[in-house]
């Protein structure tokens, strides 16, 4: 994979950028493939929850076929985050960003930009991964249950086109790092580095119930890393809310058990 180009294929409407790039996989599309498109009909994020896509936001997805032992495929999570960060300073750098767990950017406290990673097996015995990103260049939905924001609205002025080129010179770097997986402890210290709310208080909502503590890191997996008034908590899947606000106490105790425990 190092040192290959990426092909791009761009259009003006798709129903998911991330969908044509899976159909093109399993037509036997050989992958390092950008897919972009200038509005979704159909876009989506996690849990199949719908992604506004009106004209002048990035929506891209990076088809890659066999990028790793297929069991270390969820990593590409987090080398898209870093990559995305990275390309978000190199054409805004004045727009304060950072990484929310597991996959989104915010600017502030608000999301700007959402990654979706989706795998599949193929019939020729491959291993598709597409890697969706989408950004709020220009527009962001303001019905929403969380607060939300463009890069307009920040001040910067941002065509999608070049920041789609911008993220593949960046994607393409840190899939060098990461090395198939052979080196995601550079991708996971690359990815606290730019992690909001580290060392702060936030409640995860898993499916099991709700989980308030203080975020001190992720592990070498990848997973979410809390410390709660009743010891350290191990997070593989949920949705993260920063700036909760654990009563004082609370805080304290988490705090003292992780300074314990490191």
């Amino acid at each position: 994979m190092p040192g290959r180009s990426f092909r791009f294929a761009h259009f003006v409407e798709l129903g998911s950028t991330n969908d044509e790039a899976m159909a093109r996989a399993r037509a036997g599309d050989p992958g390092h493939l950008w897919i972009s498109a200038e509005r979704q009909t159909s876009g989506r994020g996690r849990q199949s929850r719908p992604w506004s896509s009106p004209s002048g936001n990035l929506y891209a997805s990076l088809l890659l076929i066999d990028p790793s032992p297929q069991a270390l495929a969820p990593q590409l999570g987090f080398v898209a985050g870093v990559a995305l960060i990275d390309a978000l300073g190199a054409v805004t750098p004045d727009v304060p960003v950072a990484l929310k767990w597991p996959n989104d950017v915010l600017s502030s406290g608000a999301k700007l930009a959402g990654i979706l990673l989706e795998g599949s097996s193929l019939p020729s015995g491959g291993f598709a991964c597409v890697i969706g990103c989408g950004v709020n260049c220009a527009a962001h939905p303001d019905n929403l249950s969380y607060a939300a924001t463009d890069l307009a609205a920040r001040g910067a002025v941002v065509d999608a086109g070049a920041l789609l080129a911008a993220l593949a010179s960046s994607f393409a770097n840190w899939l060098v790092i990461w090395s198939a997986g052979g080196n995601f402890a550079a991708i996971r210290e690359a990815w606290l580095a730019r992690a909001a709310g580290l060392g702060g208080p936030v409640r995860a909502r898993l499916a099991t119930g709700e989980i308030e503590g203080i975020f001190e890191t992720i592990d070498d997996i990848g997973r979410l890393v809390l410390h709660g008034p009743n010891g350290r908590v191990t997070i593989d899947a949920g949705d993260v809310f920063l700036d909760h606000g654990l009563r004082p106490a609370q805080q304290q105790q988490a705090a003292a058990k992780g300074a314990a425990d490191l």
